[in-house]
């Protein structure tokens, strides 16, 4: 991934995927420990995708230097005081329930005015704990507690979380949405739909794309820049 253009490896040892039981902290750290210590020795910027405090306080004492929560720091409540006194950055995601009930709690009314309010409690409560606002970027969380209409949603209405005054992480990479859009059901064909995603995505303000395919990813970034202007 490094070599492909990846600027940050994201390591997690428990599956988010809807309907996904939870890992116990102990099971996980087994898991991403050993990855996590392999590569910070070859100087790559790792990210830790996990829920739980211990698990994060482990992982930045093994290399890596970002924390990335689905749970926007809400699943342990020593996660926010970790994050406060490492000073490391931090990824809040918005997501309701948990990866084994969150198909339940998609209902909204507004579901783009909805997820811009909850993401905005996630960053006040992340404030308040003493996590540094520069520190914290933000993350829709396209495809968790969100249905394929709600997720296209979201994203045509990234320019509104410019209001929230931090950079946005957006994962679109073969999410189920692209599969209802293209008609798709392999996840693993998806890659043309979840570049048009990506493109749309940094067009209307993400900072950060999370992806599988980083080769294809880079170069299509690096096209779409030069058309672009920039």
């Amino acid at each position: 991934m490094a070599a492909d253009g990846a600027d940050i490896v994201d390591v997690g040892g428990e599956s988010t995927r809807p309907g996904a039981a939870e890992v116990p902290p102990d099971i996980e750290r087994q898991r991403v420990l050993p990855v996590i210590r392999a590569l910070a020795a070859r100087g790559l910027c790792i990210s830790v995708d996990t829920r739980n405090a211990s698990t994060m306080a482990a992982a930045l004492d093994a290399g890596a230097t970002i924390v990335n929560d689905v749970s926007g720091l809400t699943h342990d409540p020593h996660a926010a005081n970790l994050i406060a006194q490492r000073g490391c950055p931090v990824v809040l995601m918005h997501m309701r329930g948990t990866p084994a009930t969150m198909r339940d709690r998609a209902r909204y009314a507004d579901v783009a005015a909805e997820v811009i309010a909850e993401l905005e409690g996630c960053l006040r409560a992340a404030e308040r704990a003493g996590i540094r606002r520069d520190a914290i970027v933000l993350d829709p969380g396209i495809g968790f507690a969100k249905d394929a209409d709600q997720s296209v949603a979201v994203l045509r209405a990234l320019p509104r979380f410019a209001d929230l005054g931090r950079p946005l992480l957006v994962g679109v990479s073969r999410k189920s949405f692209i599969g209802a859009a293209s008609q798709e059901a392999d996840a693993r064909r998806r890659l043309p739909g979840s570049l048009a995603a990506g493109l749309f995505a940094l067009a209307h303000g993400a900072a950060i794309l999370r992806v599988h395919d980083v080769r294809e990813t880079v170069q299509a970034i690096r096209v779409w820049t030069v058309l672009a202007g920039g």
